[in-house]
């Protein structure tokens, strides 16, 4: 019998060019430390507060009169391109020492 592998490329073989592209996002996503992470974190769990549910009640009547902002111009404001984030996502950040100056 075929093994998982074999058979995978099997199926991958029948996909048409767009569903091929679907599946290697969905491996990639899967190979993401990140993305295992994010996706086997335990469900958010604590209670919203009224503060919380009325951001985000004004949020939503804001967007009601008003194009959304898009996370380009956002960036823009603060001097920085997709490709600047994108930079930055990928770079890890200094240790920083604690107080008492051991790590």
């Amino acid at each position: 019998m075929d093994t998982d592998r074999e058979h995978a490329q099997q199926l991958l073989n029948l996909l048409a060019p767009d569903q091929i592209a679907a599946v290697v996002h969905v491996m990639e996503v899967m190979l993401d430390p990140l993305a295992r992470k994010l996706a086997n974190a335990p469900p958010e769990d604590e209670e919203i507060t009224g503060e919380e549910q009325r951001a985000a009640a004004e949020a939503r009547e804001w967007l009601k009169h008003n194009l959304p902002i898009s996370h380009e111009e956002v960036l823009a404001e603060l001097g920085l391109t997709m490709a600047d984030w994108e930079r930055m996502g990928k770079t890890p950040l200094p240790d920083k020492p604690h107080r008492s100056g051991h790590k």
